[in-house]
């Protein structure tokens, strides 16, 4: 069976269990020598043993940190174009104009989409997965209570599959940021998310394995996916994606992200992006609006997977092989060549592929790095000043869209993603429509202007601002509003200006 037959995709976790005392009495007698527990704590385990009443030993509290967390993760729902049929309407505006209206199609039906969120901030700050929310024209947050909120996105990033959420609320409960680097094999974790819509579901699992690359990133954005997963076997399913794993202290040390699965459910495995990422993501969200990658431009594999001649050679079984190193990047300007075997960063052992690349991920270019390597079996070290995709130091900040306001009609200029993947100059977004006049004659959130036709002629959008300046000089005439939704879908409708 295929890796691409045994992981079915990014669909994830959640739980379903809540106190699990009784695995956690039968695996703490057995891990008892390793664990320094009080002669208190050894006590109420031999209680439960002779079938007298357990009261739950200090630092195994499942209801406590399920407790801590469950109010601070949100159910995301995403709102999501679906193309139509394809409709010729009536356009009494070509013979007038001398051109030929575009085909019409119907105004792309809503599918949806379901997912998790955790809140990472009193104010508002959710991070989720970007698989969650990519596409979507609405997305709708759903607090354990029920207390509803619009989300806006603040920035994404495909390649470790996480994106950063706002919502206008304060005072909000929020999880605390854990340290995976000090997460252990083998120690308890809690779960806790909206698997097939069942809101605040809690489930407890033990962490199986780090640092997992399964493949489930592959090919975006120039292959800079960054895979290095917490594994556990805390149930998870789809409706999952985006939820929190926490320690038993209800710190958050992983997003939910994908499932091992031959059937589309839970099959024993769940993998976590650890906090490790998903913090420096949200800040470099936050602060600049993108992720600053910093790269050490080297082209690597695990040493066991290559072929049996090569590891012979090199003497090692594990341990990241470099293939190549990039002309100009700072591993060539560190000193690396091809055949060298890394073995760590910064003082942390990277054995393989998936482990290093986390740890390189945690820095911006300019960042410098200490690279432990072998080379011809010798143990090295040389420190590396990391670069950007564009092969210098410097950071990247993006700008967030300009929005503007029309008669309760708000647009945004396209971002340049969409601009890019739909062959567009320019354009108009309606992020919201708050006007009857324009919700009856088929505006949608989503939908993006291209251009405008009134009495004088045809004008083309190229941002918000041209919007709001055309629908101010046709005011109290009526005009056609031509655009595209953002899966394609070409659309127009006819509004009166008031």
């Amino acid at each position: 069976m295929s890796k691409k037959q045994f992981f079915l995709g990014i669909i994830l976790a959640s739980l379903i269990g809540g106190v699990v005392a009784l695995a956690g009495a039968s695996y703490l007698t057995k891990q008892n020598a390793a664990t320094n527990f009080t002669e208190k704590q050894e006590s109420s385990l031999v209680n439960y043993l002779n079938n007298e009443k357990f009261t739950v030993p200090d630092g195994l509290n499942f209801v406590a940190a399920a407790e801590m967390v469950t109010p601070a993760v949100v159910h995301v729902k995403s709102t999501i174009s679906v193309a139509q049929g394809q409709r010729r309407g009536a356009d009494p505006f070509e013979e007038f104009f001398g051109f030929r209206m575009p085909d019409r199609g119907q105004a792309p039906r809503e599918g949806m989409s379901s997912g998790s969120g955790v809140i990472i901030s009193a104010d508002g700050y959710i991070v989720t997965n970007n698989h969650v929310i990519e596409n979507a024209t609405r997305i709708d947050i759903s607090l354990e209570d029920n207390t509803r909120y619009s989300a806006r996105v603040i920035g994404t990033d495909p390649t470790t599959d996480l994106a950063l959420l706002k919502i206008e609320a304060e005072g909000l409960p929020y999880v605390r940021f854990g340290d995976s680097d000090k997460v252990l094999v083998g120690q308890w974790v809690l779960a806790v998310g909206n698997p097939f819509d069942l809101t605040s579901t809690v489930t407890a699992g033990i962490i199986s394995a780090k640092a997992r690359n399964i493949g489930v990133l592959r090919n975006v954005e120039n292959n800079l996916q960054i895979e290095s997963f917490l594994q556990t076997d805390a149930v998870v399913n789809p409706g999952n994606s985006g939820g929190a794993l926490v320690n038993l202290a209800g710190e958050l040390i992983g997003i939910n992200t994908a499932i091992a699965s031959r059937t589309g459910t839970f099959n024993g495995y769940a993998f976590a992006i650890p906090t490790s990422i998903v913090k420096k993501v949200m800040d470099d969200l936050l602060e600049f609006g993108a992720v600053q990658r910093g790269l050490l431009g080297v082209q690597i594999r695990d040493v066991n997977l290559m072929d049996e001649e090569t590891i012979q050679n090199i003497g090692v079984n594990r341990g990241v092989y470099i293939i190549d190193v990039n002309e100009g990047s700072g591993g060539e300007e560190a000193g690396l060549k091809s055949g060298d075997v890394i073995i760590g960063i910064d003082g942390v052992e990277t054995f393989n592929v998936a482990k290093l690349q986390e740890m390189v991920a945690r820095k911006r270019p300019g960042d410098k790095v200490e690279v432990k390597y072998l080379r011809k079996g010798k143990e090295q070290t040389a420190s590396a000043t990391l670069r950007n995709i564009a092969g210098d130091t410097k950071i990247v900040r993006k700008e967030l869209p300009k929005r503007v306001t029309f008669e309760g009609v708000v647009f945004e200029d396209v971002k340049a993603d969409i601009k890019n993947r739909l062959k567009l100059q320019g354009g108009a977004a309606i992020i919201s429509v708050d006007n009857e006049s324009w919700k009856k004659a088929g505006a949608k959130v989503g939908f993006i202007v291209t251009s405008v036709i009134g009495s004088d002629g045809r004008y083309r959008i190229s941002n918000a601002d041209d919007m709001t300046n055309v629908l101010s000089d046709n005011k109290g005439e009526e005009v056609v509003i031509l655009g595209v939704y953002p899966n394609g879908q070409e659309y127009y409708f006819e509004v009166k200006v008031e």
